[in-house]
């Protein structure tokens, strides 16, 4: 990232500071490592593939401006954001140094191989005339100190560090190259019989020159598909990024005003002409229309808007015109939550990236202890005319094949992908560990009501038992139930009010939590809720059991209402399946996950609704506060347990869960406390969001694997390892040619899950 994010929380903050001059994962591992020892730091994250530091700190200990003269301290670099009066957005701002990074490795590729050409084929082709060598000379020059500079500045600034990377590896191979030919080409004028070649009459030295400039061509061949190859890693991050209005009209004092965006505040009256972006969140007040939010809930499907209704930044306004409070401006809408959803998922680190981490950090060493073996073991075994030529030949390739590139790829750039590809349809997750925890999965708990359900039941049956006719008895249980946030209540209130009924206010008003309620309405004492509340309360059921069966048998919750102390009636609500619920459930049990039911409904409404989803095992009849042991004893039972829910009380059960996945319609609390987040209230993207899981999971593994065998089978073949059976030795060209193609395959591995099927 090219621009400074900050994020405060209750006590920490999180600040991400965009870095420059990293080489390889041993340089990541470097600054992590000097991050995580400064004061106040609690979490320190380098993301080699973004080449962004998250680092979690107490800002009464340290603040950002400390943190980057750490990183400096290591060698590095803080990159600078855009100023503060620049027009210039952050993601333009970062696309113009890729650019620049991209266009600077060009010029020095086309110097390599402008220069390095013409050594190759004198080279290869053995062509040894009088001062060939010195031609070889005069053009591998530029190549080494211009084409390959940065390698040397960069091990000189690891050197002033005492630590070592990739550039030490690659600036000692091709400059031990160079330094031997150079030595080489010289002797000939003080020892006319040691003729530089490769080919003469008599003893003869041998130069490498082409070597020297074929490795640093080959090597900026492998940078510049690496640099094309990580910008995509990002495309996700910075297509949301760029989603957000420029502009917005504001209505101020009877005026219609075009402003910046950043200078919109909660409560302006915007107007939104068809076609237009959204530029905040707000409420509709006046017009109708329909809304594009394909660009952050992935819903191809426009949805309708009228008055009252929630519209979000960046959607696009389609057929009609309207005006909207701003009620989320700036840092608050929900484009920029995503964002920051998005970015700290995409700069945090999965369990299983810490192998690789280790790794890295004793990488660069080891390799070269491996290569002064080789070098030794060579010349002290070797032939003695082919000697000194067969070790340093071994010394060079070991130092160039050997990269902790790939090691350092391998994890962040499958997350960046991954998590970038989720954000684009819907699901945001938000941390490397949830992704990683998501593919073990092996039961998802599904919340009923507004998960399963639309959430929004209506009344269908009204069955009186008592003196009270239909209408009366409704109007004093809507009254009863005005105060009540219940979604079963709520539709009792609104059949009255659709039957235009006369409500009152209850004189006082109790939640019984899993039970219902009671209230005083016009002098009576009127208690609402299950058959648990009713025997609690002594009230006389015997007459209601068909009746209370039936409707249970029927899907429908029966709310029972008494009166007085005396049993009234039975209202029937059915809350109907969402569209696509039980495709979902379908899906999930193709993957092989087993799917349970959890409600606060009485088991006979709840087998119903389950049997309608296509679910076998139900959890009825638990209290919402009850609901996170219910998961607590699935994973007693050994099991992974993902809890989809959407309210406030499935909060503390999505913490439980080993993952929690929060609709993302429901309410803020379900979202902070929960792992994943579906934007889209459309249950199958609980399949995608494990599917998703799996498939950046396979592909992490997969760059593991080939980073590890990679360096495994390369660094001792480039030792001489076949040279004893095969008499073949590594060329250090072939080696440069290696270690580029396996950095390029990582990324390129990552970039598949872009495509991967959810």
């Amino acid at each position: 990232m090219s621009s400074e994010l900050q994020i405060t929380t209750h006590e920490t903050e999180t600040v991400a500071l965009p870095i420059s001059g990293m080489s390889c994962a041993a340089c990541a591992a470097r600054i992590e490592k000097n991050l995580a020892r400064a004061d106040g730091v609690t979490v320190a994250n380098v993301n080699y593939a973004n080449e962004t530091a998250s680092i979690t700190f107490d800002p009464t200990q340290t603040n950002p401006e400390a943190l980057t003269e750490v990183v400096r301290d290591s060698g590095y670099e803080v990159r600078q954001a855009p100023p503060p009066d620049s027009t210039t957005s952050a993601q333009d701002w970062e696309q113009k140094e890729r650019q620049e990074e991209v266009r600077d490795i060009q010029r020095k590729l086309t110097v390599a191989l402008i220069f390095g050409l013409p050594v190759a084929i004198l080279g290869m082709a053995h062509v040894n005339f009088p001062g060939s060598s010195w031609i070889q000379l005069l053009l591998t020059t530029p190549v080494l100190f211009y084409s390959g500079g940065h390698y040397f500045k960069g091990a000189w600034s690891a050197l002033k560090h005492r630590a070592a990377d990739m550039n030490t590896l690659v600036a000692l191979g091709s400059g031990s190259a160079y330094l031997s030919s150079v030595i080489a080409t010289a002797a000939s004028l003080f020892a006319p019989s040691m003729t530089a070649g490769h080919a003469g009459h008599g003893p003869s030295a041998p130069v490498y020159f082409e070597a020297t400039a074929v490795i640093i061509a080959l090597l900026q061949t492998g940078r510049l598909m690496e640099a094309k190859a990580k910008a995509h890693t990002g495309d996700a991050m910075r297509s949301l990024m760029g989603l957000e209005a420029k502009t917005a009209r504001v209505l101020r004092g009877g005026r219609e005003t075009e402003v910046p965006v950043g200078q919109v505040v909660a409560g302006d009256l915007i107007l939104v002409r068809p076609g237009e972006k959204i530029p905040v969140d707000g409420v509709v007040r006046n017009g109708e229309s329909t809304v594009d939010e394909a660009m952050l809930t992935g819903e191809s499907m426009p949805v309708e808007k009228s008055p009252g209704d929630e519209v979000f930044g960046a959607t696009i306004n389609q057929t009609g015109a309207f005006q909207f409070a701003a009620t989320k401006v700036g840092k608050e809408t929900a484009l920029q939550q995503i964002i920051r959803i998005v970015q700290n998922a995409q700069g945090s680190k999965p369990p299983i990236q810490r192998l690789g981490d280790v790794i890295s950090g004793i990488f660069v060493p080891v390799v070269l202890i491996i290569a002064i073996i080789a070098f030794v073991g060579w010349y002290d075994f070797a032939a003695a005319d082919v000697r000194l030529q067969q070790a340093l030949t071994a010394f060079v390739s070991v130092l160039i094949i050997a990269c902790p590139c790939a090691l350092g790829l391998a994890t962040p750039t499958a997350i960046m992908v991954g998590t970038g590809r989720g954000a684009a349809n819907g699901i945001l997750i938000k941390g490397g560990d949830s992704l990683e925890t998501a593919h073990k999965v092996t039961t998802v708990v599904l919340d009923k009501t507004g998960t399963l359900t639309n959430g929004k039941p209506e009344l269908t049956d009204i069955l009186t038992i008592g003196k009270m006719n239909e209408n009366d008895l409704l109007r004093i249980v809507a009254i009863a139930e005005r105060s009540s946030e219940h979604p079963l209540g709520q539709a009792i209130v609104r059949a009255a009010k659709s039957r235009e009924l006369p409500l009152t206010e209850p004189t006082h008003f109790q939640s019984l939590t899993g039970r219902g309620l009671e209230a005083g309405v016009e002098g009576h004492s009127v208690l609402v809720g299950n058959e648990r509340l009713m025997t609690e309360r002594e009230i006389d059921l015997r007459s209601a059991g068909p009746d209370i069966g039936r409707l249970a048998e029927a899907g429908k919750t029966p709310m029972l209402a008494a009166v007085d102390g005396k049993l009234e009636g039975i209202f029937g609500v059915a809350d109907t399946l969402k569209e696509g619920s039980a495709e979902a459930v379908a899906s999930l049990r193709r993957m092989g996950l087993d799917v349970v039911m959890v409600t606060g409904d009485n088991s006979a409404t709840a087998s119903a609704i389950a049997r309608m989803a296509g679910i076998d095992r139900v959890m009825a009849e638990v209290l919402p506060g009850d609901k996170s042991a219910e998961v607590k004893r699935l994973q007693a039972e050994g099991r992974i347990v993902a809890m989809v829910g959407d309210g406030i009380n499935d909060a503390p059960a999505l913490a439980q869960a080993d993952v929690g996945i929060a609709i993302g319609t429901g309410t803020d609390i379900a979202m902070e406390a929960s792992d994943i987040t579906l934007i889209r209230g459309d249950l199958r993207s609980v399949a995608a969001a494990i599917q998703l899981s799996r498939a950046t999971m396979r592909t992490i593994r997969q760059n593991l694997f080939f980073a590890f065998v990679y360096n495994v089978l390369c660094i001792p073949i480039a030792a001489g390892a076949l040279y004893p059976i095969w008499h073949i030795m590594l060329s250090p060209m072939l080696a440069s040619a290696a270690m580029a193609l396996s950095d390029v395959s990582v990324v390129g591995n990552s970039l598949r899950l872009r495509k991967s099927e959810l």
